[in-house]
């Protein structure tokens, strides 16, 4: 298993950049990174939080997200309510509400405190609704994503010592047995009704 930063940060961007491919986040999504550097020490969560770590994890996952397009929420431990730390012009973007707190490695934890510490413009934010997330040793982010969610194995399962859990989202599938979700099929219903595209003035 993984125990240097340098392997700490590749599994991290690794990890991320399978997720964003799988759920097709992009340009305009989010994606929720929840991480216990405690864990991925081998150690309890909550009870040895590095920064060491927290900036492997931060590094990793910035260049996959960068790569992808998309904006990245770093949740904060139970005793900030799970708020997330985001930059300020993303946290516009998604119309959430900004709550008053700074994140530290006691309170907040590690993770958190160096997201806030290294983005442009940290802010904190009580919830997201976002289109994936990446849980690196169990915190739980499920509170913070969209439905429907689609959970994703990706091949790195460990950083560390710590577990990793995914999943993307989907949009609902609405209807009944007359529901159509294909847009091949949908052309096909189309054109047995009769329907032909209209064609464009030059």
């Amino acid at each position: 298993m993984a125990n240097t930063a340098a392997e700490y940060k590749a599994n991290a961007r690794l990890a991320a950049a399978e997720l964003l491919e799988a759920g097709q986040v992009g340009r305009g999504k989010l994606l929720v990174i929840g991480a216990s550097t405690s864990e991925v020490i081998g150690k309890r969560i909550g009870t040895s939080g590095t920064l060491e770590v927290a900036a492997a994890v931060y590094e990793g996952v910035l260049e996959a997200a960068a790569a992808a397009g998309c904006d990245v929420a770093f949740q904060c431990c139970e005793h900030l309510n799970r708020a997330l730390v985001l930059d300020r012009a993303a946290a516009a973007v998604y119309g959430t509400a900004e709550v008053s707190a700074i994140p530290v490695p006691g309170a907040g934890g590690a993770m958190a405190a160096y997201a806030y510490a290294n983005l442009p413009q940290p802010c904190l934010v009580e919830a997201v609704r976002a289109h994936a997330a990446l849980d690196i040793g169990e915190t739980l982010i499920g509170m913070h994503l969209l439905p429907v969610a689609v959970p994703f194995r990706p091949s790195v399962r460990y950083i560390g010592e710590a577990r990793v859990t995914a999943a993307y989202t989907r949009p609902k599938l609405i209807g009944g047995t007359r529901a159509v979700y294909s847009p091949e099929i949908a052309a096909e219903k189309l054109l047995e009704a009769g329907f032909r595209k209209r064609e464009q003035d030059c």
